[in-house]
């Protein structure tokens, strides 16, 4: 197996960027979901109730800085994006702490999972796609661990998808069957919630090694 995609999405419910290599710490992919879109009642929007945002397209510049489609991410010009995709009166915060994943922060999936899925990968929003995977043998992995080089990735259970996956990446065109397929043919769930044990740097093509992950669990990344 080996290292087929790696993504990152620096601002959340946002279009992410397409990476060759990143670096891994304790929290998932360095610059991962640190732009946040914030509503007048104080809670972070996501693409679940306001699936415009999936049509900005957050990445990280050359100096560091995430961006919202171009714009440096606290700029009014962002701002006046994000106000246009979710309605006025939101605001944009940059956060570092562990409450900006909604579940583990990394997901990783599966090329022959995503073939049976039969739709763009990216409506899954993986981190990490894994080449040259039999099937759906990603269901069999949780309580496992992943090796990438020096990296460690503990598996922890298979994602519950939403209604983020019926919407066109390119389009935002929704198709609601997308996630009754899911629900029919996968019990809902599709990809891995996954959390780090030993960090490092990871780069497309390199080999991936499956193995057992009792020990994980007790050893994740600090």
């Amino acid at each position: 197996m080996n290292v087929k995609e790696i993504w990152r999405y620096p601002a959340k419910s946002m279009a992410g960027e397409q990476l060759p290599a990143a670096q891994i710490g304790a929290l998932g992919i360095a610059g991962d979901r640190k732009v946040l879109v914030r509503g007048t009642n104080g809670h972070v929007i996501t693409s679940r109730t306001h699936h415009k945002l999936l049509g900005l397209k957050g990445t990280i510049d050359a100096d560091g800085k995430p961006r919202i489609s171009g714009h440096v991410w606290n700029s009014p010009e962002a701002l006046q994006l994000v106000n246009a995709a979710v309605g006025p009166g939101a605001n944009v915060l940059h956060y570092d702490g562990p409450e900006r994943f909604d579940i583990l922060p990394l997901l990783v999936a599966t090329d022959g999972a995503i073939a049976a899925f039969g739709h763009d990968s990216r409506r899954l929003r993986p981190n990490i796609i894994i080449g040259d995977v039999e099937g759906l043998a990603e269901r069999t992995w949780p309580g496992k661990c992943l090796r990438i080089g020096e990296v460690v990735i503990g598996i922890q259970d298979l994602r519950g998808r939403c209604i983020m996956t019926t919407y066109d990446p390119d389009t935002l065109q929704q198709n609601r069957e997308v996630l009754n397929e899911i629900v029919d043919k996968f019990e809902g769930t599709l990809a891995l919630n996954c959390y780090i044990v030993k960090g490092g740097e990871i780069r497309v093509g390199d080999n991936v090694e499956l193995f057992s992950g009792k020990d994980c669990a007790a050893n994740r990344a600090r």
